[in-house]
C-alpha cells in the first residue's frame, strides 16, 4: 500500500531523517515508536509532502504519492493535528460536510454511527471550540470514519485521550487493519501500540 524509500530530511544542518525505508501492507498497522526529536512526525508530513524531503521516494501503490492528484485524496486519510474547522458549525455539520465532500451514500447514517463509535454524540450540537481536548481528539479521528480511505496516518492519536480512550483506539485500528486497510501511525503510547497489533518501527535519530 504504501511504499517509503531514502526518505531524507534536515533542518539546519541537522539531519532529522536519514533515508528512511519503509513499507506499510494493506490490512496492516505500522506504528513509529522512540523518543521525542528522533523525526517520527516529520516522516509522516514528508510523506504527506505537508513538508518536502530533501531526498526519497513516496509511493502509494504502484503511483507517486501526490495528494495533488483526486485518487490519492480520496485514498489517503491523515489526522497529523489539530482539525481545521469552520467556527459556525457543529460538529455534526462538520462531519456531515465532509462526508458528502467525499460523495457518501447515506451522509445520515454515516455521521450518527461515527458520532456514536467515536463515543461524542452528546457534544454533536456543539461548536468544535466548546469541546474538551479529549473530546476534540475523538472529533478528529471521527473525521476519519465518514469518508472512504485505504491508508491512514495519523500522529499521535492517543494525544489528550484517556485510558479508555486509548483502549478503544488500539481496538479502532486493528479493526480498520482486519479490513484490508493500511494504518502508519506515530505513537508513544504501549498500549496503543499493543492493542493495535502493530508492527514496530523504531526511529533511532542520532547517535
Amino acid at each position: 500500500m504504501l511504499r517509503v524509500r531514502g526518505l531524507t530530511k534536515a533542518y539546519g544542518g541537522r539531519t532529522v531523517l536519514d533515508g528512511l525505508d519503509l513499507d506499510v501492507a494493506a490490512g496492516e498497522v505500522v506504528s513509529l515508536v522512540g523518543p521525542n526529536g528522533v523525526g517520527k512526525s516529520t516522516a509522516l508530513r514528508c510523506i504527506v509532502g505537508t513538508e518536502s524531503p530533501d531526498a526519497g521516494q513516496v509511493d502509494l501503490g504502484e503511483t507517486r504519492l501526490d495528494t495533488r492528484v483526486p485518487q490519492t485524496r480520496r485514498a489517503l486519510c491523515t489526522v497529523l493535528g489539530d482539525l481545521g474547522v469552520l467556527p459556525d458549525l457543529t460538529v455534526a455539520e462538520h462531519l456531515d460536510l465532509l462526508a458528502r465532500a467525499h460523495g457518501v451514500d447515506g451522509v445520515a447514517q454515516v455521521v450518527a454511527g461515527a458520532l456514536d463509535e467515536a463515543r461524542i454524540e452528546h457534544v454533536a450540537d456543539q461548536l468544535p471550540s466548546t469541546l474538551s481536548s479529549g473530546q476534540a481528539q475523538r472529533f478528529a479521528l471521527a473525521s476519519a470514519m465518514v469518508r472512504p480511505w485505504a491508508l491512514l496516518l495519523a500522529d499521535e492519536p492517543e494525544q489528550r485521550l484517556d485510558d479508555a480512550g486509548r483502549a478503544w483506539l488500539g481496538d479502532w485500528l486493528a479493526g480498520h487493519a482486519a479490513t484490508g486497510r493500511a494504518v502508519l501511525v506515530a505513537s508513544h503510547d504501549p498500549e496503543v501500540v499493543r492493542r493495535s497489533g502493530a508492527r514496530v518501527v523504531t526511529l533511532q535519530g542520532d547517535a
